[in-house]
């Protein structure tokens, strides 16, 4: 069943390539409404915590380095069947991949450093709005 809230974060490198504004936009002009938003940054536990169903993949320690190298904006949004809708809406990983248009498309440079973060189905986006990132949104 699909659910009506879904948990993004603007990454590290799109807050500091200020892309901030740009992709804020692009969600707001996608028709979500953003239910909560806080600018922060991720401790080392966190990123464990967050991106744990990663951790046997040979690039979790380096996932977990990007991740807390810099602040990220961490939101929840709102809209009609919000995760499929969102991850139409930022792309494919790859941004070489990525559709035309799409937030990582317009604003990843590669795999590892795609710009935003969108829960991949309606489970995975229950158990990061769930989460103890309460300190994060």
């Amino acid at each position: 069943m699909a659910t009506n809230r879904t948990f993004t974060m603007i990454k590290p490198d799109g807050v500091e390539n200020g892309h901030t504004g740009a992709i804020l936009d692009k969600i707001n002009s996608a028709g979500f409404r953003i239910v909560a938003m806080k600018k922060t940054q991720m401790t080392k536990n966190d990123a464990e915590a967050f991106y744990a169903v990663h951790n046997e993949r040979p690039f979790f320690g380096e996932l977990v380095a990007f991740m807390t190298r810099g602040p990220i904006i961490a939101a929840i949004l709102e809209k009609e069947n919000a995760v499929e809708d969102f991850r139409t809406l930022i792309g494919a990983t790859n941004p070489v991949d990525a559709a035309e248009g799409t937030i990582r498309k317009l604003y990843a440079t590669s795999m590892g450093e795609n710009a935003v973060h969108g829960s991949d189905s309606d489970a995975v986006s229950y158990t990061h709005l769930t989460l103890p990132t309460k300190r994060i949104v």
